[in-house]
């Protein structure tokens, strides 16, 4: 059976497709130096082709009412670009690399003072409020039967001398799920890999050490404001 994209997904399509062809502008000189790679232009219409069928293959996770849908809109289409170079032969810790500093790049195209208001805005505690709700909600059984591909996580409060301001565990993960789904599960790590520089760039320290990528039990995201 053929796949079909997502009403919702289709609805953002193009904005999606500009975002990966801007990666791959950004990606350009790292695929020469770093992965040796020479058809540039054919490797580029390569990932645009893996990332139509990645759209087809995302889950539907709520649309705007879930906040997960946009962190899958934001960083699917690595999946489709770490396809493509792992086929070239370019190793996995190499892909990564290329990966995570061509999303840095992108994401400080940005101008600064809106980065930084949009980290703002996540560390507020009007946004703390709605994790809450939602994580809280993600852990129902209603909501993990109508949305059995989603994230499930809890809200984390800090203890008395705790160094963040609030954390997210995540017990299950959309990005896990889905590279257990396709065979991706070796390349899943690169997405992790990306949410550092995600946050950093928004004035936000990201502390973490486990993942559920890496066989832990969940990953322990832990957030404060960078000086």
């Amino acid at each position: 059976m053929v796949e079909t994209v997502h009403p919702f997904y289709e609805q953002h399509r193009g904005a999606m497709e500009s975002a990966m062809r801007e990666r791959l502008d950004l990606a350009e000189p790292m695929l020469r130096e770093r992965a040796h790679l020479t058809n540039i232009a054919g490797l580029r219409q390569e990932v645009m082709d893996e990332f139509a069928i990645v759209l087809a293959q995302m889950p539907y996770v709520g649309g705007a009412a879930s906040r997960m849908s946009d962190f899958f809109m934001r960083l699917i289409g690595f999946m489709a670009i770490s396809r493509v170079l792992q086929r070239h032969g370019v190793s996995v810790p190499v892909i990564g690399e290329i990966e995570r500093d061509t999303y840095k790049a992108q994401l400080l195209r940005v101008p600064e003072a809106e980065r930084l208001a949009s980290g703002r805005q996540f560390m507020s505690p009007e946004n703390q409020a709605l994790l809450r709700e939602q994580a809280a909600k993600s852990t129902t059984e209603s909501h993990q039967q109508a949305f059995p591909e989603d994230f499930v996580y809890d809200f984390v409060e800090p203890d008395t001398g705790d160094g963040f301001e609030f954390g997210i565990n995540y017990r299950a993960c959309g990005f896990c799920k889905f590279a257990g789904r396709h065979g991706d599960n070796d390349i899943l790590p690169n997405i992790c890999g990306l949410d550092f520089d995600a946050y950093a760039t928004r004035g936000i320290r990201l502390e973490r050490t486990q993942t559920l990528a890496g066989g832990a039990s969940h990953c322990n995201f832990r957030f404060s404001r960078l000086p």
